[in-house]
């Protein structure tokens, strides 16, 4: 008498660019077992670059955001649980509980819950008017709401903030910005770089309030009427809708019921493998170790999730595949469009602090780019409409020597060259 063993089930949970991303991953490398895709949203799996962008000003059409076409599911063996949230995981029976009463098992679980906004705490937050970023329901009320020409506060001088900020502005509306920080993407940045975006919202008419903090959100009658400066003068700026862009976290609720190890995000291997040996973690959520960088990062970007899906979806079928690439994202704001390569750790003492940044073109004109340096070797590099150098870049960082900085700001110098 022979035993037979189960057959295999690889269960998603995050019916996110990741874990569509993965999915197709799977089927490609030829695993045959069940694949079951779990998302709290109604939608299927699609690209979150457009909701504040081409989407959102109207230039492309919804059935372009999505991942795979409808029909791609089923024809690939894919089972959608749409509109259904894992509520636990048993790492010892390995099943997920979801929000239906239904209990899935798994051989091999793959994480991508991705992220969600950080809500402002300050009165008035919860007034009719106030909206977040983040699905593409919000994107569809956004629009509707931009059909009504409000006057848009944008808090939050984030990606997020300054791309919805530049969508309105092209939309006819009037809009201004309240940043705590002396400028937007400061922190991201850096100020020689930062300067860059916040010459380029004020020549297109955003009002900047930088430095400065928000004590309240006023309204009558259950709707926002203005934000109210957390300055001496307690500055109102009168808006009939609020676009709140503070940041994401991570969503480790699940992770973190399950035992896994837990730091700014789902902790993970090169291979986005989580510390049970059965479950990975892939997106937002993965705080992924880097042998390049020699240390965890979490990356907050489309690129990012879409190669930790493919890389978390091979490592679970037993291949070598590990994420190694450098982070990438890019950005378009009016006639501005930027890619940015490689990564730098603000924190004082680390050692992916930067010390110096070397440009190379004309900063003024917004066609460059620019270097992040730390003795003498590259750690980070932003072409700004400049394009087909980041493979340049890259082997400029990965490299690790030292660089001439004339040489590299002179654009008579070719990139390959250094």
């Amino acid at each position: 008498m022979t035993s037979s063993q189960p057959p295999e089930q690889i269960v998603v949970v995050g019916a996110s660019l990741a874990g569509a991303t993965a999915a197709q991953t799977l089927r490609e490398g030829g695993f045959d077992g069940s694949v079951v895709l779990v998302g709290e949203e109604p939608s299927r799996p699609y690209e979150r670059p457009p909701l504040s962008k081409g989407y959102l000003l109207g230039n492309d059409e919804r059935d372009s955001i999505f991942v795979h076409p409808g029909d791609w599911y089923g024809e690939n063996n894919v089972e959608l649980r749409l509109g259904t949230t894992a509520t636990a995981i048993d790492t010892a029976a390995h099943q997920v509980q979801l929000s239906d009463g239904a209990t899935l098992p798994y051989s091999r679980l793959l994480l991508t819950t991705g992220s969600e906004p950080r809500l402002l705490d300050v009165p008035g937050a919860d007034l009719s008017g106030v909206h977040y970023l983040r699905r593409v329901e919000d994107t569809d009320a956004l629009r509707d709401a931009f059909a009504t020409q409000p006057r848009v506060v944008v808090i939050g001088g984030g990606w997020i903030g300054l791309e919805t900020a530049a969508a309105a502005r092209q939309a006819g509306l009037e809009v201004a910005l309240v940043e705590m920080a002396e400028l937007p993407l400061l922190r991201v940045l850096g100020p020689e770089v930062a300067q860059v975006f916040a010459d380029l919202h004020r020549e297109h008419g955003v009002d900047l309030h930088l430095g400065t903090g928000v004590r309240e959100l006023v309204g009558a009658d259950g709707r926002v009427t203005g934000v109210r400066l957390d300055d001496a003068d307690g500055t109102v700026l009168p808006a009939e809708l609020v676009l709140v862009g503070v940041g994401i976290r991570p969503r480790t609720e699940l992770a973190e019921q399950a035992g896994l190890a837990v730091s700014n995000g789902i902790d993970t291997d090169e291979h986005l493998r989580t510390s049970d040996p059965d479950v990975w973690a892939a997106g937002d959520v993965a705080n992924a170790w880097h042998p390049g960088l020699s240390q965890r990062v979490r990356v907050e970007h489309w690129e990012n999730a879409r190669q930790e899906g493919r890389v978390a979806a091979e490592a679970m079928l037993g291949k070598d595949s590990a994420h190694d690439r450098l982070p990438y994202f890019f950005t378009d704001q009016y006639d501005l469009g930027m890619e940015y390569t490689g990564y730098v750790d603000p924190t004082p003492g680390s050692d992916l602090a930067y010390d110096a940044v070397v440009f190379r073109g004309d900063k003024a004109g917004r066609e460059f780019i620019s270097f992040w340096l730390r003795d003498g070797r590259v750690l980070a590099g932003m072409n700004v409409n400049v394009w087909d150098v980041v493979d340049d870049v890259s082997a400029l960082i990965t490299s690790g020597k030292q660089v001439d900085a004339a040489r590299l700001a002179d654009p008579a110098v070719p990139l390959g060259e250094l």
